[in-house]
């Protein structure tokens, strides 16, 4: 059953390219590896967010809000996606970013800057308590805003994944290409719930692997296949179950949210040198390099195709030189 889909506003370049790795997988001799190339959706360097805030802008829009808030790490790619997507509307914007703030100004948070966002630093305080504060500034001097939670991950953020799923499957059969698993980064779970939730929808037959930054395996699967359970009945597919289709490896979260290691270090170099495409240290990094130790081992093998979902972050790369080079 086809679902009537929200109404979106069209601020994301799509569809993404689909590209062969062809020296990355020649250097690793394991499967064939394409890289979905969500990192050039556009919105101030792109990445996932744009395609999840075209549905959840366009029901601020729909409730004539005029101020977006949202919260996310001093780096967030989320909420440069939100700053970006908010100057390209006419809207205003107010970023609610964890800790304190830091001395040197640089990668996304700039970027946030230059793109006109008010920034407040939650210090010791917790996020949700700050994100109302604000609301009820803006509110008193005659402002609507409209929050969006961390990384977009609603039942209306993860329909645009599931819209993604069903150009991911189009693509496939034009190119006539076949892929056993697309793996990629997962944390807050909404691009994984509307991805899984696509595959049952439009007749995806591989297995969908997220790679875990920041959770352990158990909590981000209950997170995934509860927000995927919510989106479905948000949409009238309630006959369509995924629990059993979530996959969550959590064996490369390292020294813990954004602290780069070996893993990360390495898959940005051999990526960047090997295939001239840049990762995140954060996101995309740690699942590439997820990616890359897996095949080492055999986890993924000659014969197999595997598609890497790039999800974005670049801009992020300039505030951690010294842990990169």
């Amino acid at each position: 059953m086809e679902p009537k889909f929200p109404q979106r506003v069209s601020i994301a370049h799509l569809p993404t390219p689909i590209e062969p790795l062809e020296r990355l997988s020649k250097h690793l001799g394991g499967p064939e590896i394409l890289i979905k190339r969500d990192d050039l959706t556009g919105l101030a360097t792109g990445g996932n967010k744009t395609r999840k805030l075209e549905f959840l802008v366009a029901e601020a829009l729909a409730q004539e809000c005029d101020h977006l808030i949202t919260t996310g790490a001093p780096q967030s790619n989320h909420c440069r996606q939100t700053a970006a997507a908010a100057a390209r509307l006419g809207l205003g914007c107010a970023l609610i970013l964890r800790g304190e703030a830091p001395s040197q100004v640089n990668g996304n948070l700039l970027l946030d800057k230059l793109l006109g966002a008010h920034i407040y630093w939650t210090g010791d305080r917790d996020a949700g308590e700050l994100i109302q504060e604000v609301s009820s500034e803006l509110q008193s001097v005659g402002r609507k805003p409209y929050i969006i939670p961390l990384g977009g991950s609603n039942v209306v953020g993860a329909t645009a994944y599931i819209l993604a799923m069903q150009e991911l499957v189009t693509q496939l059969k034009e190119e006539n290409l076949n892929v056993d698993f697309i793996v990629f980064a997962s944390s807050s779970g909404g691009t994984q719930a509307g991805l899984v939730l696509g595959a049952q929808l439009y007749g995806f037959q591989g297995q969908i692997f997220g790679i875990s930054v920041d959770h352990p395996a158990d909590g981000l699967r209950t997170q995934v296949a509860a927000l995927a359970t919510a989106t479905a009945t948000h949409l009238g597919l309630d006959s369509i179950s995924v629990v059993d289709h979530v996959l969550v490896n959590d064996d490369y979260l390292g020294g813990g949210y954004a602290i780069v290691g070996d893993n990360e270090r390495e898959a940005i170099h051999l990526v960047a040198q090997l295939e001239g495409i840049l990762l995140d240290p954060v996101y995309t990094a740690r699942a590439m390099g997820g990616l890359i130790d897996l095949i080492r081992w055999g986890a993924f093998t000659r014969g197999q195709t595997v598609l890497f979902w790039h999800t974005g972050g670049t801009a992020s790369l300039p505030a951690f030189a010294d842990k990169l080079l």
